[in-house]
């Protein structure tokens, strides 16, 4: 199928794309690099009567290290942060992550906040960005706002940006000292999206454990002083909590088992990367 016909707007600053935005509304969709925007609007999936393109805003493709959080602009590719010189030191997970993000060919011109956006919960950077509880950063003509990882990804390819807003930037914690980071998902192929994807920070006594591909969003859970006898049971308890459902991929059972098996590798993966 082909796409309905649409403007195309290709902005050269972010404030040209929010006056866009704020003139047509419901009528426009953002790209930034349009690896899943391309397929649903060849699917007629979405109908916007305008496309803003800001991949070519130079303002926006930039990652950096600001009180005590890593900021990554909206047209920063995934290929372009992978290549950050200083990625492994302030954020492991997001580097042992990225690479499982689709192929080298989408991560040159997939984006970091684009992923965020499109929020599908089988996706490894809205994974992330709730377990190290994240932000996003959100402007429009109206003003500017941040909004929590928790706040932000309210369902199933569904976000609480509003339909005058843009992404500006996702905001990652800085991975703290003393503190390990792991990340498993478990695909068809490499690349495809995950039938179950986790991801795991332990430091201290805590552990945070986070698990995509299985409810509407991705879920994080923390344990204090959790004893390693009681692991199975707390694994057990957390893969029911999530619910889930039957698919062409897996069955919700089979995805409760993996949280189960994967989540112990991906724990005791972090803590030995914390000693």
């Amino acid at each position: 199928m082909k796409p309905c016909s649409f403007d195309y707007v290709r902005c050269d600053s972010p404030d040209e794309a929010l006056d866009v935005l704020a003139a047509a509304g419901d009528e426009a969709r953002l790209m930034a690099g349009g690896q899943s925007l391309m397929a649903m609007l060849n699917m007629r999936l979405v109908r916007p009567s305008v496309i803003i393109d800001i991949a070519w805003v130079k303002g926006l493709r930039y990652a950096r290290v600001a009180g005590g959080q890593v900021e990554v602009g909206a047209a920063m590719t995934q290929t372009g942060l992978l290549a950050w010189p200083e990625l492994a030191a302030c954020l492991p997970l997001v580097r042992k992550a990225l690479p499982h993000v689709g192929h080298p060919a989408t991560r040159n011109r997939g984006t970091i906040c684009g992923s965020l956006c499109h929020a599908d919960p089988s996706s490894e950077l809205p994974l992330c960005l709730a377990l190290l509880e994240g932000e996003m950063v959100l402007r429009s003509r109206r003003g500017r706002r941040v909004v929590t990882a928790a706040q932000f990804q309210t369902g199933m390819l569904s976000t609480d940006r509003r339909p005058d807003e843009m992404a500006v930037a996702a905001r990652f914690p800085v991975a703290q000292r003393g503190w390990g980071y792991a990340f498993k998902e478990l695909a068809r192929r490499h690349g495809d999206f995950a039938i179950v994807a986790l991801a795991a920070a332990a430091g201290g006594s805590k552990i945070r454990l986070g698990i995509g591909g299985v409810a509407d969003r991705p879920i994080v859970r923390e344990w204090d002083r959790l004893a390693d006898s009681d692991i199975p049971d707390a694994l057990n308890d957390f893969a029911w909590d999530l619910g889930g459902s039957d698919d062409i991929h897996a069955t919700a059972g089979y995805r409760r088992e993996m949280v189960r098996r994967l989540g112990r590798r991906v724990i005791d993966e972090a803590r030995q990367c914390a000693a």
